[in-house]
């Protein structure tokens, strides 16, 4: 992800700050994801794996990165408190 753009994004919904997963995270983001454990902040389950991800600053929500572009909708968010 182009580090320019990860200056100047935020969470859309709480306004913080976020930052790129680190390649510990991400693998076990995934593998909770595998294991059906991931749900989204409206509550459904999240079955497609993500290659990168921006944590938000509080570390309880992430947005997947697709195709170097990050997922910014509010819906698309990654709880992870579980995790």
């Amino acid at each position: 992800m182009d580090k320019e753009l990860l200056e100047i994004v935020c969470c859309p919904k709480t306004h913080q700050d976020l930052r790129l997963a680190d390649a510990q995270e991400l693998s076990a983001l995934n593998a909770s994801i595998g294991q059906g454990s991931v749900k989204n902040v409206q509550g459904a389950q999240v079955k497609r794996s993500v290659e990168e991800a921006l944590i938000r600053k509080d570390g309880q929500v992430a947005y997947p990165v697709r195709d170097g572009i990050p997922v910014l909708l509010v819906e698309e968010g990654m709880v992870l408190n579980a995790i």
